[in-house]
């Protein structure tokens, strides 16, 4: 379902302050429903972190998992995949799990990776408890990984856990 999404502080201003409106397909227009406005917030983001050079943009990778990751229920288990310069290839959800934890399968991974040509990933994953702190378990998966990847020349450049607002970087605490 296409809409048009844009901000009332145009034209429509008068009639409803400060809410965002999309046109629907007979042209009405109506308040945004705040899935609507997540997921236009997520494409935004979206597209400002495809072919952006990560060391350049950070804060533009960790405001989009913020965002993709930050409110879910359950684990997710992702990878940014990156060229030899860093750039970002794609995004991609490997594996959904619990409300505690996701089963996460490193011939998938290295599989997706070489599909895609990636020189370097970013492995992500959510914690929905809120407790940003990386678990024994997830240092002994990032190990795993890293030296599964790098059987094939791909390196791990960073594991970020996302927590509702906060974004731990492994290699920030020295873990990788």
């Amino acid at each position: 379902m296409a809409h048009d999404l844009f901000s009332s502080f145009h034209s429509l201003s008068t009639v409803v302050p400060a809410a965002l409106l999309v046109q629907d397909h007979a042209g009405e227009y109506r308040r945004a429903t705040a899935e609507e406005v997540l997921l236009a917030a997520q494409q935004v983001l979206a597209g400002q972190v495809r072919g952006a050079d990560l060391m350049d943009s950070p804060a533009a990778v960790r405001e989009f998992l913020r965002v993709r990751l930050g409110t879910l229920p359950h684990e997710v288990f992702a990878v940014i995949h990156l060229d030899a310069q860093h750039r970002v290839l794609d995004y991609v959800e490997m594996f959904r799990g619990t409300v505690s934890q996701t089963s996460v399968y490193p011939r998938e991974i290295v599989k997706e990776a070489l599909a895609r040509n990636t020189a370097a990933l970013l492995l992500v994953h959510n914690h929905p408890s809120g407790a940003a702190e990386p678990s024994r378990a997830d240092e002994l998966l990032t190990r795993t990984l890293k030296d599964a990847l790098a059987l094939v020349d791909i390196r791990v450049i960073d594991h970020l856990i996302v927590a509702g607002p906060t974004v731990v970087s492994f290699a920030e605490l020295g873990l990788l």
